[in-house]
């Protein structure tokens, strides 16, 4: 099993030897983002892989991967071209366990830069973009300080770009 995936790695990077840019969509679907909120944002996930396949160089270079987080951690979309992106249909529900989703992208992205410097790939800064209406909420307090903790530190040593995006009604003071 572990042999298959390296060598999917080694062709996928084969054939695509352009640098990289991974970029993971943090994707609040806990029960506040009923309604509305989750039908804009399955909207513009659709919107952007348009977006995203309509310039050559970056459905190239930019790979998406999708977590979701609600009281579950879900990788819904591990990363891949905007050419194989397809956006899914989100659905609301439960808590916010922020913390953990945050933890759960930096995770992803420590994976993919591996696999990238195994295959000889160069890289630009990761992105993280964290969609959301609220703030953590059901998980316990340490989790959300050693995930904001964490982040800091990856931001600051250059490991990525985290851009908090606070949608309607957003605790924008929290997400800070």
């Amino acid at each position: 099993m572990a042999q298959d995936i390296k060598l999917e790695e080694a062709v996928e990077f084969a054939e695509n030897p352009e640098p990289r840019c991974p970029c993971v969509l943090l994707l609040d679907t806990s029960g506040s983002m009923q309604g509305e909120a989750i039908a804009a944002l399955n909207t513009g996930l659709a919107a952007f892989k348009r977006d995203l396949t309509k310039d050559p160089l970056a459905s190239r270079r930019v790979e998406i991967a999708i977590i979701t987080f609600d009281n579950e951690i879900k990788v819904v979309q591990d990363f891949v071209t905007a050419d194989q992106f397809e956006s899914p249909i989100l659905k609301a529900q439960g808590q916010t366990f922020m913390g953990s989703g945050i933890q759960k992208a930096l995770d992803l992205i420590q994976t993919r830069k591996t696999q990238y410097r195994a295959n000889g790939i160069a890289y630009y800064r990761p992105w993280v973009f964290m969609i959301t209406d609220g703030e953590p909420q059901g998980e316990p307090e340490n989790i959300v300080q050693n995930a904001a903790q964490r982040l800091k530190n990856d931001e600051h040593n250059k490991r990525v770009a985290f851009f908090a995006v606070g949608v309607e009604k957003a605790n924008m003071h929290k997400l800070a």
